[in-house]
């Protein structure tokens, strides 16, 4: 069975954020497009966009909000090295919640001195929160 799984791991700046082995498949929006990978996969290099990585086994899923990055798959193993991620556990959805609402102030108010800049932040930004807080809602 072991060579139709492959390993996953997640890294941040921070550290270790997810590490487990026997996958069947991993789920990833890259910056190309949507993408799985399965085991014995042809090596993959793609840049993430801020969205939940799904890590699928036999008995279910694991999902993990990552926010930028990118991917490495070869020899069964997937890499990801992002900018953030977070387990839907560790999420703080009140901090999360604050941090939507603070993107929405700064959309509203940099689309009123049309600051492309400051736009371009508080999407991302907005992004960001509503990844973390889709991980939450089930």
């Amino acid at each position: 069975m072991a060579d139709h799984t492959l390993d996953v791991t997640i890294v941040t700046p921070d550290g270790s954020v997810y590490d487990k082995k026997n996958a069947t498949m991993i789920v990833l929006k890259t910056t190309g497009g949507d993408i799985g990978v399965m085991a014995n996969h042809v090596p993959v290099v793609a840049g993430l966009k801020i969205d939940a990585v799904k890590v699928k086994f036999e008995d279910g899923e694991d999902q993990v909000a990552v926010n930028g990055g990118f991917v490495e798959f070869s020899n069964n193993l997937a890499t990801i090295v992002a900018d953030s991620a977070e387990l839907p556990e560790d999420i703080d959805v009140q901090r999360a919640q604050s941090a939507k609402e603070r993107a929405e102030e700064h959309i509203a108010h940099a689309k009123e001195v049309s600051d492309k800049d400051e736009l371009a932040r508080a999407e991302v930004a907005l992004r960001r929160a509503l990844n973390r807080l889709s991980l939450t809602e089930k």
